[in-house]
């Protein structure tokens, strides 16, 4: 048997329910002539009246006192599933972050946002993918940019501030003393713009490319782990290092640091700002990250 219209059985579960076409008009927002019209359609489907129309009440017959309860009982099944689909969606946060924010921060700190919020779960890819919201089923990403999107919103965490690294043992074998030193030192991911830049801002004429083969490390976190094997130097963000610079794993031999106008923001829709989890982690992320701002120098390089 065909299943009658929705709609029909919503109007005979709320009439059932309240025994009135009135209350149950005015909770599915119909009128009372339409809540009417929609009880006769079912009627007329199962073949019997449901209801006993009397002068001041409403009551079931005995065809209705039959599919009351089975009808009222898939209804809350449904709305069960509903809630408890909401609630799934709102106690996972899913976040996908550039490798270098997510291994160097993201990582170490996530722990703190899940002990001031036991009741969302995080999930993280780490990924440089452009994130399609309305194609993926992300709810935020933390990205390196310097434009802004229309239709998403940023909050800045951390500019992309630049300097050479290098390890203690490094630093002694070539003499590092001034920043021209540099040139003398093997350089990991050698046509890195960073560098170029920072010479600049150094006083210094950038050397000619040498166009000859050499491997490349397209993310940060990665270098970081040449640099501390005693491989290279390479063109880093400071704020990412604080713990290796203390424990004198990686050195940056000189002040001088430079910023090319990016940054990591946290970026998300605009029809989503007031998704509760999605507020909870911008307030925590955008107040841990405070202490890195405040530590930044952020001399721009034109």
């Amino acid at each position: 048997m065909t299943l009658p219209p929705l709609a029909a059985i919503r109007a005979f579960e709320a009439v059932a329910r309240h025994l009135s076409f009135t209350r149950a008009a005015e909770e599915l927002g119909m009128t009372q002539a339409a809540v009417s019209y929609q009880i006769r359609l079912l009627e007329e489907r199962v073949g019997t009246p449901l209801f006993l129309r009397k002068p001041r009440q409403v009551e079931l017959t005995a065809a209705g006192l039959r599919l009351a309860p089975e009808v009222a009982q898939a209804f809350e099944l449904l709305r069960s599933g509903f809630a408890r689909s909401r609630g799934q969606v709102d106690g996972m946060l899913a976040l996908s972050s550039v490798p270098t924010f997510a291994s160097q921060w993201l990582a170490p700190n996530i722990g703190l946002f899940q002990l001031a919020h036991p009741d969302i779960a995080v999930r993280v890819e780490s990924s440089g993918h452009l994130v399609d919201f309305a194609a993926e089923e992300f709810d935020a990403v933390i990205r390196a940019t310097n434009h802004e999107v229309e239709g998403l919103v940023y909050h800045r965490l951390l500019d992309a501030e630049f300097a050479p690294m290098i390890s203690p043992k490094l630093m002694e074998e070539y003499q590092i003393r001034e920043p021209r030193d540099l040139l003398r030192v093997p350089q990991i991911t050698p046509d890195d713009p960073w560098f170029i830049k920072w010479l600049e801002l150094s006083g210094i004429e950038p050397p000619k490319f040498d166009d000859r083969p050499f491997s490349r490390l397209e993310s940060q976190y990665m270098e970081a782990a040449a640099v501390a094997a005693g491989r290279g130097f390479a063109m880093m963000t400071p704020a990412f290092y604080p713990e290796e610079m203390a424990s004198g794993r990686l050195v940056q031999p000189f002040e001088t640091v430079g910023w090319n106008g990016h940054a990591y923001y946290l970026v998300y829709p605009e029809t989503r700002r007031n998704q509760p989890k999605i507020r909870a982690f911008r307030d925590w992320i955008v107040d841990a990250t405070a202490p890195l701002r405040q530590s930044q120098r952020g001399i721009a390089v034109k």
